[in-house]
């Protein structure tokens, strides 16, 4: 989330490729609550820029190759009272362990954990069980519900391309942390896996957009037209629920 100042110091930002990569992170104190904070200096910024990653309880700060460490953390500092509402509005870090309340396709599951229940991971009547090795949960939950967005996508993938009449292209699962779902120039399909706890019809919209894609890379008005025939929902209301609950979906689980 960035801030409308940074916003504001940003207009001439242009991301680019190569971008230089992160430097150590740091962490900071603003306020009374304490940070990660990560550093990245791009060789084509104009001005210093500030988002927020509340999954990981981060400040992201970025530099202009001229900038001073210590301006930007000047920088940080000021923004302090949007930097504390920007986390407030995210909501609050959910942690995969026994007792947990998660979405699971829209509808919400308490993870029942327990050393007598089988390894394998049980979903039904808004309980998610299993069993194991209670160090590994969050990680081996994380791993099926990867596991459950690809076999749930996979079949809206094969669904909209037979609406669609092209073959079925590859499909990757992602981990993006800004995007939901890309169609690349040689056809594969990735989608994000934390639309398996979106609701159906809102996972569903994010795959019938990226098939669109095949036919029109673009946002013109005949790939909406070609959306709206292959898509049987409210793609509009689709969009206004990852608008609004979206970035909570980033602030289940900590394994990725």
């Amino acid at each position: 989330m960035a801030s409308p100042i940074a916003r504001l110091f940003a207009r001439k930002f242009a991301p680019h490729p190569a971008a230089a990569p992160a430097e150590t992170p740091q962490r900071i104190t603003i306020g009374e609550r304490d940070y990660a904070l990560v550093i990245r200096r791009h060789a084509r910024a104009r001005n210093i820029r500030l988002r927020t990653d509340p999954a990981k309880g981060a400040l992201l700060l970025t530099l202009p190759g001229h900038a001073r460490l210590g301006e930007a953390i000047a920088f940080a500092r000021a923004q302090a009272d949007w930097i504390e509402a920007s986390f407030a509005k995210a909501g609050a870090h959910v942690a995969l362990e026994p007792g947990a309340t998660i979405p699971l396709r829209g509808i919400p599951h308490r993870i029942d954990w327990n050393e007598g229940h089988g390894r394998r991971v049980i979903a039904a009547d808004g309980v998610i069980a299993l069993g194991g090795a209670r160090t590994s949960l969050d990680t081996r939950l994380t791993r099926w519900l990867k596991a459950e967005a690809k076999r749930l996508c996979a079949a809206d993938l094969a669904d909209y391309c037979a609406r669609a009449g092209t073959p079925v292209p590859a499909l990757a699962i992602s981990n993006a942390a800004r995007r939901w779902g890309s169609c690349s120039a040689n056809g594969t399909i990735r989608i994000n896996w934390r639309l398996v706890m979106a609701p159906d019809t809102v996972r569903r919209s994010v795959v019938a957009h990226e098939v669109a894609h095949l036919k029109h890379m673009n946002h013109s008005a005949d790939f909406y037209a070609w959306l709206d025939a292959l898509f049987e929902g409210d793609r509009q209301s689709a969009d206004r629920w990852l608008k609004a609950h979206g970035r909570g979906l980033y602030l289940v689980g900590g394994a990725v």
